[in-house]
């Protein structure tokens, strides 16, 4: 998320400049979020339908495929990122973000994380995640599509949270970001699911310590957070 990546996902502080940023930064930390473009399915709903708008201004920097229209809506992902610093574990939700889910499983299954960074660290009273997903630079290297948003409205982000990151409503892509403390930012990010073990890996990351980029406690972590394979299964 640029200012709309974690920070507003990270926006202003996201920093990390580049593409859609998992986390806001503070020019998307100080836009207010505005109402979701869609919501979460209803619990009884065993499909979901699904737009992938292709970004030509913004082409994939790996080639890839969108997913199918019509997903699931139901059951779990099983995810392991297998990083330089040991491995995390997350339990992805279909029916609370079927499509979000749904992406991150195809991009998953199509390599398109395997040998990436994860190019932000922040660590503030306000905000403390991981952002990747950005192949090239924070805010730069997408899949060459975007998607819409899956909210509520009454989304929070603890510590453990893993959730898309975006450059403002409806934008999607491949980014996404990892509480490791928690995030006081708008619910404009969708959920997908949280961390079901490596915690530990997260702090230790973030203890290790931050380059600055968008301020004293936003860059780049300054032990380089390099993931060697994602896998999904579900």
């Amino acid at each position: 998320m640029r200012t709309q990546r974690i920070l507003p996902v990270l926006t202003a502080s996201t920093a990390l400049a580049g593409a859609a940023v998992l986390l806001p930064s503070a020019a998307h930390a100080a836009t207010p979020a505005k109402a979701p473009a869609s919501k979460a399915p209803a619990s009884h709903a065993r499909t979901a339908h699904c737009v992938f708008t292709p970004t030509p201004d913004n082409p994939a920097a790996k080639p890839v495929h969108a997913p199918k229209a019509t997903v699931r809506a139901h059951g779990t992902v099983d995810v392991r990122i297998v990083t330089n610093h040991g491995e995390v574990r997350i339990s992805m939700d279909r029916r609370n973000a079927p499509c979000a889910v749904e992406n991150f499983a195809s991009l998953t299954k199509q390599k398109f994380y395997n040998h990436t960074q994860c190019w932000r660290l922040t660590n503030s009273e306000r905000l403390g995640v991981l952002q990747c997903g950005d192949i090239y630079r924070a805010e730069e290297g997408g899949p060459g599509y975007k998607f819409d948003d899956e909210l509520t409205g009454k989304e929070t982000y603890p510590r453990g949270t893993v959730a898309m990151g975006n450059w403002g409503p409806n934008t999607n892509g491949s980014q996404f970001f990892i509480v490791h403390t928690h995030a006081n930012i708008p619910a404009a990010f969708t959920v997908l699911g949280k961390v079901t073990k490596g915690m530990k890996v997260l702090d230790e990351i973030a203890a290790g310590g931050i380059i600055p980029q968008s301020g004293p406690l936003d860059g780049l972590p300054k032990h380089p957070v390099k993931i060697i394979r994602v896998t999904a299964h579900g």
